[in-house]
């Protein structure tokens, strides 16, 4: 989704052009079964910490500036979804590192994108065995060309079960990888500035409002104005089923809000340090002030938690996967979730809110819910694009959040 599309556009129109063209052997540049063609052979490339850990392995996507690629070495667990996680906005300044040993079996589609424009706004990414020949009727390119075309370094042949158990142990740290020596990987590394008081919310945000016309049947459907810190294609199509939504600039004051006198506000998810975005707290703070219902995820949760007078703290090395339970203290109900943050709400510091959610896994806050404001937040992504649906309800809970039903 672009700032220039059409307003009755949706997320999930279907595309044109050679995004619609068939993958066989003839569509796999240097595949073994391109005209009997081997790929050429890979680069020798290093990944190497700031810690000076370092990983052999081999260059793959695009050639980074003079050798070097650096952001801060995340991993995520998802066993599917590559693309859609390549693709979310919320992993600008950072590198990914698949748990998942096998990556690209199934290529790449232009439907699955999740940012507006298809682009990855990642560092880069690493894998333990990129697939060079990808096998689903869907697929317009295999993984290793997208990554070429995108500007996406990548490094495969990395022992990938080290490197998580590492970060596991000594937390997600600033890394470089690339063709470039050791020396000058490490230095790029103990330079690289991480996320911590940088906001990345301006660097994937739209640059002018937009609008998604309303899929549902409804006599009237609801209008939503949502809060672009790096919002993702499903979450808009899931929007799209109950109401009509504008997609506005992170930057945009809680009076141009105001005065489009929406039914409801969504904060979207996005990438790094919520402390950084002190604009978006402000707007929240006065969008809870006029009692507009709000719902928030992910940063947006951060957010809306900051606007509530909370604080937030940087996990060890975050939640980034596809099955992280989480309970509804509502009624024990447990929840397969999808994430993708490296930062929380600490316990205790809302005031006004009621925590409603808890990861299993380290006790983290989930969701808040508001007591004398319409508006709540989780941490995770309901829209699940890739992941679990069990969190879709949600959209359903802001339906009725702005109708009273």
């Amino acid at each position: 989704m672009t700032p220039d599309q059409t307003p009755d556009q949706t997320p999930d129109q279907t595309p044109t052009g050679d995004a619609k063209r068939p993958c066989g052997p003839e569509s796999v540049t240097g595949s073994p079964g391109a005209g009997g063609r081997r790929p050429a052979r890979r680069r020798e490339a290093l990944l190497v910490l700031a810690d000076g850990t370092t990983f052999e392995g081999e260059a793959v996507g695009a050639d980074p500036p003079g050798g070097v690629a650096s952001g801060e070495v995340v991993f995520n667990t998802v066993l599917s979804g590559y693309q859609e996680v390549l693709t979310d906005p919320s992993y600008a300044g950072q590198i990914i590192a698949f748990t998942y040993p096998h990556i690209g079996n199934y290529g790449v589609s232009a439907e699955d994108a999740e940012s507006g424009s298809g682009r990855a706004y990642c560092r880069g990414v690493i894998v333990r065995d990129l697939a060079e020949r990808p096998s689903n009727w869907r697929a317009s390119l295999d993984l290793d060309s997208w990554l070429k075309e995108s500007g996406v370094p990548g490094i495969t042949g990395i022992d990938t079960r080290r490197l998580t158990r590492h970060i596991r142990d000594a937390g997600a740290m600033a890394g470089a990888f690339g063709t470039a020596d050791e020396v000058t990987l490490k230095s790029a590394a103990v330079a690289e500035p991480g996320t911590d008081g940088v906001d990345l919310v301006a660097e994937v945000t739209t640059l002018e409002p937009y609008r998604v016309a309303a899929r549902g049947q409804n006599d009237r459907p609801l209008t939503v104005v949502a809060y672009d810190f790096g919002i993702k294609t499903s979450i808009l199509r899931m929007l799209s089923r109950l109401a009509t939504v504008e997609v506005v600039p992170a930057s945009t004051p809680a009076g141009a809000i105001i005065e489009r006198h929406p039914d409801g506000v969504f904060l979207s998810n996005g990438p790094g340090d919520p402390a950084a975005v002190t604009y978006a707290i402000e707007a929240i703070g006065g969008l809870l002030e006029a009692d507009i219902p709000v719902f928030g995820i992910c940063l947006g949760h951060q957010l809306m938690a900051a606007a509530l007078g909370g604080s937030t703290f940087k996990l060890p090395f975050g939640h980034h996967g596809g099955n992280h339970p989480v309970k509804r203290l509502r009624d024990g109900a447990v929840e397969i979730t999808s994430q993708n943050h490296s930062y929380a709400v600490a316990e205790g510091s809302v005031s006004g809110a009621d925590v409603t959610h808890l990861n299993l896994n380290d006790g983290v806050i989930e969701g808040l819910g508001c007591r004398d404001r319409r508006a709540f937040s989780v941490q995770y992504h309901p829209e699940a694009g890739p992941g679990p649906h069990d969190a879709r309800y949600l959209f359903e809970d802001f339906r009725k959040l702005m109708t009273g039903a």
